[in-house]
């Protein structure tokens, strides 16, 4: 077990759960602010998709509003204790986990929040093909 006391955020991987790669089975939170973030979508400033065709530009940008967010609120990828991430292939798997590891390896310790990963038919916007929404602790 992990635990980061400044946040009061403590992670944990039973044996009898596995340690999976990338992300916690249990997360706990102690008291703090709960920060709930929209699910993130590969839009530009100006509302344009970014990576029209191109998962791996897609994930990128969605990480990248997800870090706005978080900054927004005086976070970073530390601060995440559960991700839900929608994937419209799940042949993508590979790169959003590529993606993933880049985004929580930018913070000291890497994070490892508790991640829901569903393939589903279709987001929102028709070009879309991952979305990512977020729960954080400050």
């Amino acid at each position: 077990m992990t635990s980061d006391p400044a946040h009061a955020i403590s992670r944990s991987n039973p044996p009898e759960l596995g340690s999976p790669p990338g992300y916690s089975q249990i997360v706990e939170i102690n008291a703090g602010r709960i920060v709930f973030i929209s699910g993130q979508t590969a839009l530009d400033a100006q509302g344009n998709v970014v990576g029209k065709d191109d998962f791996s530009t897609q994930a990128e940008q969605v990480f990248r509003n997800l870090s706005i967010a978080l900054q927004d609120r005086g976070c970073t990828a530390v601060n995440l204790v559960k991700l839900t991430a929608f994937l419209t292939d799940m042949n993508n798997l590979g790169r959003y986990r590529e993606a993933r590891n880049r985004f929580f390896s930018s913070v000291t310790p890497p994070a490892a929040p508790a991640v829901t990963l569903v393939e589903v038919s279709r987001l929102y916007g028709a070009d879309f093909m991952i979305e990512i929404e977020a729960i954080a602790v400050a």
